[in-house]
């Protein structure tokens, strides 16, 4: 509504400069026509006076019918009634005036009308313009987000509309990372609750037992308990992981970085799966080579090394070896950890960094999570890891850092 008030307001004054204009150009145009006819006439006026003076057969009369071709008698300039500061002695200029006065104020009153035709149709664009947009907008609020309006022309509106594209496009994108996250964290919820529960049953389960059963041998008592608490050991394991793992998903985790010898950092490593390896009798081999250096923060770069370690021991045979090599050029230092056991297949390979993911043939003890976080350490902290097996001769897993 005021959009329209505004127009007519506009038409109104566009009108009103026309006229004024019209006004102005016509005032103008008679000035001129003035000071053309004064200089004109006197110079008629004194080449008369020669003729008068030079001719005496020649009359005045014979003069005028001479320079207006008609019979009427004149008297010199004001004698005849001719004002010659206003009007011309030859009497064809006053109606060639008129006639041209008059075309050229039709001609600026045309000019004017088109002008605002010309106005009228681009406002009627503008208007049509913004309504589509207005459209977009009511759209886009009703959370459809399948809207084509980008616009190659470089008018303001078009600009307008291309930055509205990109908004567009940016709430398209966060509506569908908000449905994704949705959809994963009820899977995870849902993964969690099955990780817990199941765990927390079997507990239930041992402890009736142990209640049920006053008289249960010690031997078997002390079995339940152990197994309970292993249980409850995996459960703390499995919550400590989520927590860290929700620190990386907040992007809430502090790295202190610095410079760390490679082969200290693979020992402490190693050792945080000793008891593992030494249950299975796995041999954690590291083939040292020259001191290199590699700028990380240390602790949580253990962590994630560590996992991978216990990985490959898990998926090891017993009395089976677990090779680790360092490679290092000016671009990249590269930690290769080899294995000979079970091997993990093409299928598993695409899914073994997913949380909970365990793939055909998980270990006993095994949740799912601890590459999960070993790939977020590690790729947050300005390195990449991939993993390479035949599904059926072992399995490589290298780790990447740019120097």
């Amino acid at each position: 509504m005021k959009n329209k008030i505004r127009l007519r307001k506009t038409v109104w004054i566009s009108i009103s400069c026309i006229c004024i204009s019209m006004v102005l150009f016509g005032a103008f145009q008679i000035y001129q026509y003035q000071v053309y006819t004064r200089n004109f006439n006197y110079k008629i006026e004194s080449i008369m006076q020669n003729i008068l003076e030079k001719y005496d057969d020649v009359s005045k009369a014979d003069l005028m019918k001479v320079i207006n071709d008609t019979d009427v008698e004149y008297n010199l300039v004001k004698e005849f009634g001719i004002d010659d500061k206003k009007e011309s002695i030859i009497i064809e200029n006053k109606t060639s005036f008129r006639k041209y006065l008059y075309s050229n104020c039709i001609y600026v009153g045309c000019i004017g009308i088109i002008l605002i035709f010309i106005f009228l149709l681009y406002n009627s664009k503008k208007d049509k313009e913004i309504n589509e947009i207005r459209h977009y907008l009511e759209e886009i609020n009703q959370k459809n987000y399948k809207l084509d309006i980008q616009d190659n022309t470089e008018e303001e509106i078009s600009i307008l509309k291309n930055e509205l594209y990109k908004i567009t496009v940016m709430l398209k994108e966060q509506s569908e990372n908000l449905q994704n996250e949705k959809a994963n964290l009820k899977k995870s919820i849902e993964d969690i609750s099955h990780q817990l529960k199941t765990p927390l049953t079997s507990i239930l389960i041992l402890l009736d037992n142990i209640l049920d059963n006053p008289e249960m041998p010690i031997e078997m008592r002390n079995e339940f308990i152990m197994d309970a608490k292993r249980k409850i050991l995996n459960m703390n394991t499995l919550v400590q992981n989520l927590l860290k793992l929700s620190k990386f998903d907040v992007d809430v985790v502090v790295f202190h970085n610095d410079f760390v010898d490679i082969f200290d950092l693979l020992e402490r490593a190693k050792n945080q799966v000793s008891v593992l390896s030494d249950l299975k009798n796995v041999n954690i081999k590291i083939h040292k080579s020259n001191h290199v250096n590699v700028y990380c923060d240390d602790m949580w770069q253990i962590e994630a090394i560590s996992n991978i370690l216990k990985n490959a021991v898990e998926y090891s045979y017993e009395n089976d070896t677990v090779d680790v090599w360092v490679e290092y050029n000016a671009i990249y230092t590269k930690i290769i950890i080899r294995d000979y056991g079970k091997g993990i297949n093409r299928k598993d390979q695409r899914h073994i960094f997913d949380r909970f993911y365990k793939g055909n043939n998980p270990s006993k003890d095994s949740v799912g999570i601890g590459l999960s976080l070993s790939k977020a350490i590690i790729e947050k902290n300005n390195g990449h890891i991939q993993v390479n097996s035949d599904g059926v001769h072992g399995t490589e897993f290298a780790i990447t850092y740019l120097n």
